[in-house]
């Protein structure tokens, strides 16, 4: 009976050609969002191949550079010289710690770019280049950029709701519904017979769309965990879609007219994806803002100025806490030079900005555990921040590479810190023992653990919405 009623159904939705419609629209946007999302990471990907071949077109320079000055076939400056370990560490032979774009990165752009994907490390305080910023069209930042994840959010609701605002009460107005009903079926089958079939249409444009974004995106498949991350990216879709769905049998389930469905979905669908997620935005910066920018850089230049004029005491203080670093004593000494000097004031800067870096953090940290947890009063923002971690565009992700970059700066310090206070001067063989940044991706069973609860999340909002719906359907007035 429900294959008779999902092809008698079938026949009505196609012959006012509204499937063809729908697929034409959807798969424009999917195609448009996928080349979006491909253009991104080509920018990226180009972006980070540059700043490698910079390096290593600087570093074959210097290399070449090192025998000709211990030749005295060249000669330099000592703030132009790569065999000073000051010199050569704090901008000469500065490395990029680089964060590739993930796998599924073409699929949702997420926060990848509000967020730097490489810094150049030197050793100088953290903050001097983690506070280097791409500059970028303040317009993009504020609209946000349109991809696959954006059509799935926004328009992949909507092509639902218009096939199903008028499950019942399009036969209920046109006076066939009572007919039907006359015959060996309940209202219930009807219902799930309509939807399954909608369901099954929109599900496959979806998946058979998308996966022809994930081609035209250059996703790499081949990469570990990718093919992971999309089936639980085809799931997570799935069960958005299932909450739109039982959302609309719920509005049919009140037995009103064709036009108040539509209005009372596209109301729903205003709430879920555009009121509550801005509320939601707003409420949470108010309630935890974090310090200013321009207060960060003021303190970083207040900070540093301290610093320098201290420095003499500072490093006499430095070497107190750091013995093993004290150079060796050659009689009377000299002031102390610009790197020696500048080793302690670094060290001083980054002390006195942890306050106010202290306070952003914890303020961040708030804002995030406060969307984690009121983040189920919308699917829209579940269903996103599941996309996001799967796509690698999330703040986990970032969070996860700026933990790497401080490690890899505390290495990269560790290296020529001792150098610079015994005043050792680099040879050519140095260059390759130099550390190196290698990014690790977090794993697969962290990312998808994440999506999996958005998952669930979506699922309990499929029962919330499900369940009233069908016993509500019980009370359906067929007539009047």
């Amino acid at each position: 009976m429900i294959r008779t009623l999902m092809r008698y159904d079938w026949r009505n939705l196609s012959a006012d050609r509204a499937p063809l419609a729908v697929a034409v629209v959807l798969g424009v946007a999917i195609a448009y969002g996928a080349f979006n999302g491909s253009e991104w990471i080509r920018f990226q990907n180009r972006a980070i191949s540059e700043a490698l071949a910079e390096e290593g077109e600087r570093f074959d320079r210097i290399r070449n550079e090192i025998p000709k000055i211990e030749s005295g076939e060249k000669t330099v400056s000592p703030f132009a010289d790569p065999r000073q370990p000051q010199s050569f560490g704090r901008n000469m032979g500065t490395r990029y710690a680089v964060m590739p774009p993930a796998p599924l990165g073409a699929l949702a752009i997420g926060q990848s770019d509000l967020y730097p994907y490489y810094f150049r490390v030197s050793t100088n305080s953290r903050e001097t280049f983690l506070n280097n910023d791409e500059v970028e069209n303040p317009v993009h930042l504020l609209t946000g950029r349109f991809d696959l994840a954006f059509v799935l959010l926004y328009l992949y609701p909507l092509v639902i709701l218009a096939f199903s605002y008028n499950l019942v009460s399009s036969e209920k107005e046109s006076g066939t519904l009572a007919l039907t009903l006359s015959q060996p079926v309940s209202l219930r089958r009807l219902v799930m017979a309509k939807v399954l079939l909608r369901a099954a249409f929109v599900a496959a444009l979806a998946v058979l769309l998308s996966a022809a974004g994930v081609i035209i995106g250059g996703t790499n498949l081949a990469a570990e965990g990718a093919w992971s991350r999309l089936l639980v990216w085809a799931a997570v879709t799935a069960m958005y879609g299932a909450f739109w769905f039982a959302l609309a049998i719920a509005v049919n389930a009140l037995g009103r007219g064709s036009a108040t469905n539509a209005m009372t979905l596209a109301g729903a669908w205003l709430l879920f994806v555009i009121v509550i997620p801005s509320v939601l935005n707003v409420a949470i910066k108010a309630l935890y803002p974090v310090p200013s920018r321009v207060e960060l850089i003021q303190a970083i230049r207040v900070a540093g100025d301290e610093s320098t004029r201290q420095g003499s005491k500072l490093l006499a203080r430095y070497l107190e806490d750091h013995p093993e670093l004290a150079p060796p004593s050659k009689g009377p000494g000299g002031p102390p030079d610009f790197g020696t000097l500048l080793v302690a004031v670094n060290e001083a800067t980054e002390r006195k900005v942890q306050p106010v870096l202290a306070e952003f953090d914890a303020q961040l940290a708030n804002q995030q555990s406060m969307v984690d947890r009121l983040r189920y009063l919308s699917p829209a923002i579940v269903a996103q921040s599941a996309f996001n971690d799967l796509a690698g565009s999330s703040a986990h992700r970032y969070k996860h590479f700026l933990a790497g970059v401080d490690e890899y700066h505390r290495q990269w310090r560790g290296f020529f810190v001792p150098r610079i206070l015994r005043k050792e001067k680099l040879n050519a063989s140095d260059l390759a023992r130099l550390p190196a940044f290698t990014f690790r991706e977090e794993p697969t069973a962290d990312v998808t653990g994440r999506a999996g609860v958005a998952f669930v999340g979506l699922l309990v909002a499929v029962v919330l919405a499900g369940i009233p719906a069908v016993m509500a359907l019980r009370r359906y007035p067929v007539a009047g």
